[in-house]
């Protein structure tokens, strides 16, 4: 196991019950990870977004702070609440196992270490608390999950490639459940060390091949094109700047997840995706998060 602390870093931001998604992309850019979720008001019990952003050294805060307060002028919103705190140095990953139940998602049991799965009538996923994104917990990550299973109900995949894999959780589903080469990408070192040791662990490594890179960039990436499946868990902004580059590496025919979204987003990212001449197939929503399966028209 490995432990976070000693001079890791995390700035939260606290944006009451207006839009965070714009403080999270910036703070994406040069952070470890983020996490994005929302939270009741001590005294209040007001719904509010919470934005954690990890960093290996302590952020700026004067100079963060500012960066900030720029985004919410840019965005019309009001300037955020900043702290910045030291991650703590215990165990907060035995911590985290400890509080991880198991969760069945589908067809699709994800589990710690600590829980044995069931026997059979199961696809079961190990997926231990870990430095990065995806744990099968955020609503995000089970729509993308159940959005899997149920393509999988539709046809065959050969060629799946997921986008910004975070622990790999994604990549090892579309290999269990196609049996078939899955490609992961990730732009942070971390996240690609924690998806190839989930690789190893779910006895998945000679399937699940992960790699760093920022969006499509990989080699890996642009050897391997075009993709009859692509999935991209990230966030609203992005999804829409990488639209085209997206439908350039979808084969005809070939459907993409996307998700990272909030339901009011849809919109925007629905009309990038469009105007790349992809169309709308499924919408899978929780709580205020959603996941849109589009398709290239075939040939």
């Amino acid at each position: 196991m490995r432990e976070i602390g000693s001079g890791y870093w995390q700035a939260i931001v606290r944006t009451g019950s207006t839009p965070a998604e714009p403080f999270a992309d910036f703070l994406e850019d040069g952070s470890l990870g983020i996490s994005l979720f929302e939270y009741p008001h001590p005294q209040t019990g007001e719904i509010g977004w919470q934005v954690t952003a990890i960093y290996r050294t302590q952020p700026d805060a004067a100079a963060l702070g500012t960066q900030l307060a720029l985004v919410a002028a840019a965005n019309g919103l009001p300037e955020p609440v900043l702290e910045i705190l030291p991650l703590p140095p215990a165990d907060w990953l035995a911590e985290a196992y400890a509080g991880f139940p198991p969760q069945r998602i589908g067809r699709f049991f994800v589990h710690g270490s600590h829980v044995e799965p069931p026997k059979a009538g199961t696809l079961p996923l190990l997926i231990d608390a870990a430095t990065a994104f995806g744990s099968g917990e955020h609503d995000t990550t089970r729509l993308c999950l159940t959005a899997l299973e149920r393509l999988r109900r539709q046809g065959r995949i050969a060629n799946p490639l997921d986008l910004g894999c975070g622990s790999g959780i994604l990549s090892l589903a579309a290999a269990l459940l196609w049996r078939v080469p899955v490609l992961g990408s990730d732009l942070d070192p971390e996240s690609v060390r924690v998806a190839r040791a989930n690789a190893r662990l779910n006895r998945l490594a000679g399937l699940v091949h992960v790699v760093e890179g920022d969006g499509y960039r990989a080699p890996a990436i642009a050897k391997r094109r075009p993709f009859d499946l692509i999935v991209a868990n990230i966030l609203a902004r992005p999804l829409c700047r990488l639209a085209p580059t997206l439908a350039r590496h979808l084969a005809p025919g070939g459907v993409a997840i996307l998700s990272g979204l909030l339901i009011e987003q849809e919109a925007q990212v629905l009309a990038a995706h469009r105007s790349q001449g992809l169309a709308l197939t499924m919408r899978l929503r929780s709580k205020a998060w959603s996941a849109l399966v589009v398709r290239r028209r075939s040939a």
